[in-house]
C-alpha cells in the first residue's frame, strides 16, 4: 500500500472553501471508513496526520481516514488522532497538498509531497543522513501507470529547486512570484526533485558523516539509495523511471541509472543535461571533439559580432560553417601535425582565427589550437563572461528563489526551519561551537574510488587544469555511467541536451558523437541543441522546446515497459 499524507493545518485550510471540499471529494472518492492512527514507525513522528492509504498501482484505493462533507466530523476525527501523539524530536512526516492548475487549456490536478528519506546504513539500519525531495503527482484514470522522474542539479551543491521552479515544476518563479508553468514537464511524468545531502534541506547526521556523501563515489552512491528507497516507501516498484542531471548531476544520473539497473529497478529512460559524462566513446575522439568544439567557438563567435558575415550571419550558419572546416581542413590537417610546413601551419591558424573569432596570434603554433579557458577569457571585448554563459558578464548573480522556498515552507507546509542551502547560508542557522561547517563544494572530494587522500584529488586537479580545460578534474577511474546503463537494459532511452551559449557544452562536438555511435546506442540516444546557456531553463523559447523534449522522453520510456511486457 502506499501512504500519502496531509497536515491537520493543511485539512483545516481546505476546510475553509466548498470548492476545496469538493475536490478533496473527487480526487479522493471516499467510502465511508473509519480514522486509524497516524504512522509512528520511528521515523515519522512530529505531526498528527491523516493518512490515505492507496493501492500500490497508484489509483485511488481504500481510503482509511474519512473526509466527511460536514468538516467537523473530520476535525473531531483529527482531534483523536492528534491525542494519540507523536514521537518527539523524530523526523517529521511527509506533507502532501493537493493542487489544479490549466495548462495547454486543460486543468490537471496534482499532489506536491515534501519530504525527507533517511539514508540508512545496512548494517545498522539507522540514518547516517536524510534526503529532502519535492515531489508532484498526478491521479492515475482508469488505472494508467504514467511515468516517475527523479530530478536534481548538480554542481555540486546546487539544489533542485533551480531546475523545479525555474522551469520543470509545476511552479515557477517569475519577477519574484509563483506563477503556474505552462512548460512543466508533469503533463506526462510525475516529477521528484531531489537534493543529495548537504544541499536544501538534506543533512548528514553528524559532521563525521557528511564524508560518506561529499566524493563522486559516495553521492552516487547515497543518491542511488535514496531512490531505491523511495520507491519502494512508495510502492511504485513497477513504475517506468526516468532519470534525470544537469551539470555534475548529468554525470551522476548516468551512473545512478547503471546502479539501479544492477539492483533490477525498472529504469526506462535518462536524461543528460548540460554534460555528456558517461557516454559512449569513439576512436580517435581526443583529436576529433576538440577540432569540432570549433562549431561551438564560432557560435560564440557570431553573438559578439566578431566573425566575418561570408562565415555565417545567424548561430545555426555560423556552426555550420566552422563544422564544415573542421572536418573538411581542420582534423586532416592535426591528424598530420608533425609533417606539416610552416606555410601550412600558418594557413591552418589563419582560417581557425576567422571561424573563432580570434586573431592568428591566440592561436596556440605548436598544437594549431586554443583551450576552453583561453577562448573564454578572449572571445569578449574588455568583460569575462560568465563560464557557464557567453552571454553574461562576471559576476554572474543567479536569480534569487527565496520566494519558491517560502512557498515550499507555506504554502506546501513543510515544516522546517533549517536553511535550504544553496539559497540560503548556512550562517542563518545555529553553530553551537560558533563555528560553521564547511560547505558541501568546500568539502567536496573530487575521486571516485573511497579512501582517496586530498593529495591525491588536488594532484589529479591539477593535471586538469594543464590541459585548459573547464570543469573539474578527480581521481580514480570513471565510473560506470550511460553507456553503462544502455548495456544493462539495450532499450534504454537517453536524451542529451546542451545549451549552444554555454561555454561547458559542445553542442557540435554531440552532433560529431552522434555521427559515431554504433548500435544499440545509434537507436537509444537523442541528441537537442538549444539557443541557450548551461541552464537550458533560463531562457523561454529554450524552455518550451526543452519540455516537449522532456515530455516526449517521459512518453517514449512508458511505451517502453509497454513493449517489455
Amino acid at each position: 500500500m502506499t501512504s500519502r499524507m496531509l497536515t491537520v493545518t493543511t485539512l483545516t485550510r481546505f476546510a475553509e472553501s466548498e470548492g476545496s471540499i469538493a475536490w478533496l471529494e473527487e480526487y479522493y472518492a471516499p467510502p465511508m471508513p473509519t480514522p486509524v492512527a497516524p504512522d509512528r514507525d520511528g521515523d515519522r513522528s512530529g505531526a498528527c496526520v491523516l493518512t490515505l492509504h492507496m493501492g500500490a498501482s497508484g489509483g485511488v484505493g481504500e481510503m482509511r481516514v474519512a473526509i466527511w462533507r460536514r468538516w467537523s466530523a473530520v476535525l473531531s476525527a483529527l482531534a483523536c488522532l492528534c491525542s494519540l501523539g507523536a514521537r518527539a524530536g523524530g523526523e517529521p512526516v511527509p506533507v502532501v497538498t493537493p493542487h489544479r492548475m490549466t495548462i495547454l487549456g486543460t486543468t490537471l490536478a496534482y499532489t506536491a509531497e515534501a519530504g525527507r528519506v533517511p539514508i540508512r546504513d545496512v548494517a545498522s539500519g539507522e540514518p547516517v543522513g536524510y534526503m529532502f525531495y519535492l515531489a508532484y503527482r498526478v491521479p492515475q484514470v482508469s488505472g494508467k501507470r504514467r511515468a516517475l522522474s527523479f530530478i536534481w542539479n548538480g554542481g555540486p551543491g546546487t539544489p533542485s529547486a533551480v531546475l523545479n521552479f525555474e522551469g520543470a515544476g509545476p511552479k515557477r518563479l517569475q519577477n519574484g512570484q509563483m506563477v503556474d508553468n505552462a512548460d512543466t514537464w508533469l503533463t506526462d511524468s510525475d516529477l521528484v526533485f531531489v537534493d543529495p545531502v548537504g544541499v536544501g534541506f538534506s543533512r548528514a547526521v553528524s559532521e563525521a558523516a557528511q564524508s560518506d556523501f561529499t566524493s563522486n563515489i559516495g553521492d552516487v552512491a547515497s543518491v542511488t539509495e535514496f531512490v531505491r528507497s523511495w520507491v519502494l516507501l512508495h510502492g511504485d516498484e513497477d513504475a517506468p523511471l526516468v532519470i534525470a542531471g544537469e551539470s555534475y548531476g548529468a554525470g551522476r544520473a548516468g551512473s545512478v541509472a547503471y546502479r539501479l539497473l544492477k539492483r533490477g529497478m525498472n529504469v526506462r529512460a535518462l536524461a543528460l543535461i548540460s554534460n555528456t559524462t558517461g557516454l559512449p566513446r569513439y576512436p580517435g575522439e581526443e583529436t576529433i571533439a576538440p577540432a569540432m568544439h570549433v562549431g561551438d567557438y564560432a557560435v560564440a563567435a557570431q553573438y559578439f559580432k566578431r566573425l566575418p558575415p561570408e562565415l555565417g550571419t545567424t548561430p545555426a550558419a555560423a556552426r555550420a560553417s566552422a563544422e564544415k572546416w573542421a572536418r573538411e581542413v581542420y582534423i586532416p590537417a592535426l591528424r598530420r601535425l608533425e609533417k606539416l610546413t610552416a606555410d601550412e601551419k600558418a594557413k591552418v591558424i589563419g582560417e581557425l582565427a576567422r571561424h573563432i573569432g580570434l586573431s592568428p596570434a591566440d592561436i596556440n603554433p605548436k598544437t594549431l589550437s586554443i583551450t576552453e579557458g583561453y577562448f573564454l577569457g578572449h572571445i569578449a571585448h574588455g568583460y569575462l563572461p560568465y563560464y557557464s554563459d557567453y552571454r553574461i558578464r562576471m559576476p554572474f548573480k543567479a536569480p534569487p528563489l527565496g520566494a519558491a522556498i517560502r512557498y515550499v515552507r507555506h504554502e506546501l507546509g513543510y515544516p522546517t526551519d533549517l536553511p535550504y542551502l544553496g539559497v540560503e547560508s548556512l550562517q542563518d542557522g545555529f553553530a553551537p561551537s560558533g563555528t560553521y561547517p564547511r560547505t558541501v563544494n568546500e568539502l567536496w572530494l573530487h575521486s571516485t574510488v573511497y579512501g582517496a587522500t586530498r593529495k591525491q584529488v588536488a594532484e589529479a586537479e591539477a593535471q586538469w587544469e594543464k590541459k585548459g580545460l573547464i570543469g573539474m578534474g578527480k581521481f580514480g577511474p570513471d565510473l560506470p555511467g550511460a553507456a553503462d546503463a544502455i548495456k544493462l537494459n539495450p532499450r534504454l532511452k537517453i536524451l542529451v541536451a546542451h545549451g549552444a551559449y554555454d561555454p561547458l557544452g559542445g553542442c557540435s562536438m554531440d552532433a560529431e558523437l552522434s555521427r559515431h555511435l554504433l548500435s544499440p546506442f545509434r537507436e537509444d540516444i537523442t541528441f537537442r541543441c538549444y539557443l541557450s546557456g548551461h541552464v537550458i531553463v533560463r531562457d523561454a523559447q529554450a524552455r518550451a522546446q526543452f519540455a516537449a523534449d522532456m515530455r516526449a522522453l517521459a512518453r517514449a520510456a512508458l511505451a517502453e515497459q509497454e513493449v517489455a511486457r
